[in-house]
C-alpha cells in the first residue's frame, strides 16, 4: 500500500503475535468445513505466520504471504515458505492450492475484489477459500478511529451502523462488511458458499485479567452464535468452494 512506517499498523492491522483460545477456536471452525490434512495451503496476509504454524500440524505444504516485508522476515526465522507480495497479484500459477485463507485481511487490502479474484485463480477445482472479515453489524469498531487527524486506538460503538460516507469520516483506514458486501466480492466467480455465518470474539484479553468473566461471556455469546443474534457477531466466517469444473473465473 506504500504507507509511511508510522502508519503501517493502522492501515495494515496487527498480526497475531500470540496463539490463544480465540485463534484455536477459529482454526477448529475452519476444520469443521475444510480438510487440511496433506493439503497445499496458502495464508494471504500471514503476518509473522501464526496460522501457517498452526496449519503445519496437518500439512507440511503450507505457504504464507504478506505485504509487510518486516513481518515476513521475522516469521521466516522459524517457518519456511513465507514471502512478501501483494494480494492483488499473487506470485503463483493457476490452480495450485487446495485451501486459501484470508483471515481478517480483505478489509486492509487495496482492492478486496481483486484479492478474491486472485485467490480463486490459484485455487484448484474443488478447493476452498476461507474468509474471516469484520462484520458491519458488530456494535463496535475494533480497529481504532480518527477524530480529525488524530488516531485513537480504542473501541468505538455504533460507528459501523452509520451510512458509508459518515463512517469513512471516523474509520477511513479499514473496511467492514455487510452480508451483501461479501457476496459482491465473489458473486461473479466460480465459487459456491458452503457456510456463511458469524463469530463472536475470543475474549482473550478479558480472560487474562478476569478468567471467570471471560468464561461467562464466552458461554453467553457462543450460545448466541447458534441463534438469529449471530448476525451481530464480530466477524463473518465464510467458506467458498470452487467448482470441480473450475471454469468461468473472472480474470
Amino acid at each position: 500500500m506504500g504507507v509511511a512506517s508510522e502508519d503501517k499498523a493502522i492501515t495494515l492491522g496487527h498480526p497475531s503475535y500470540i496463539w490463544r483460545f480465540g485463534q484455536e477456536r477459529r482454526l477448529a471452525l475452519i476444520r469443521r468445513y475444510v480438510s487440511l490434512e496433506k493439503r497445499r495451503i496458502l495464508d494471504i496476509g500471514c503476518g509473522i505466520g501464526a496460522y501457517v504454524r498452526a496449519f503445519r500440524r496437518y500439512s507440511e505444504d503450507v505457504y504464507g504471504l504478506d505485504i509487510e516485508r518486516e513481518r515476513v522476515l521475522r516469521g521466516s526465522q522459524a517457518l519456511p515458505n513465507l514471502m512478501a507480495a501483494v494480494s492483488e497479484h499473487l506470485p503463483f500459477k493457476d490452480e495450485v492450492f487446495d485451501v486459501v485463507l484470508l483471515h481478517e485481511v480483505i478489509e486492509h487490502v487495496t482492492d478486496d475484489h481483486r484479492t478474491i479474484v486472485e485467490a480463486c485463480r490459484i485455487l484448484r477445482p474443488g478447493g476452498a477459500i476461507v474468509i474471516y472479515a469484520p462484520n458491519r453489524l458488530y456494535p463496535f469498531e475494533t480497529h481504532g478511529f480518527y477524530l480529525g487527524k488524530r488516531y485513537i486506538f480504542q473501541l468505538l460503538p455504533l460507528v459501523n451502523w452509520l451510512p458509508d460516507r459518515l463512517r469513512r469520516i471516523f474509520v477511513p483506514h479499514v473496511r467492514a462488511y455487510t452480508t451483501n458486501d461479501i457476496k459482491r466480492l465473489y458473486g461473479a466467480l466460480d465459487l459456491t458458499s458452503i457456510i456463511h455465518t458469524y463469530v463472536y470474539p475470543g475474549f482473550d484479553g478479558i480472560a487474562y485479567r478476569w478468567p471467570a468473566l471471560a468464561r461467562l461471556m464466552r458461554g453467553v455469546f457462543y450460545f448466541l452464535e447458534a441463534s438469529p443474534l449471530r448476525i451481530f457477531g464480530l466477524s463473518h466466517f465464510i467458506v467458498l468452494r470452487k467448482s470441480q469444473a473450475g471454469a468461468g473465473q473472472e480474470r
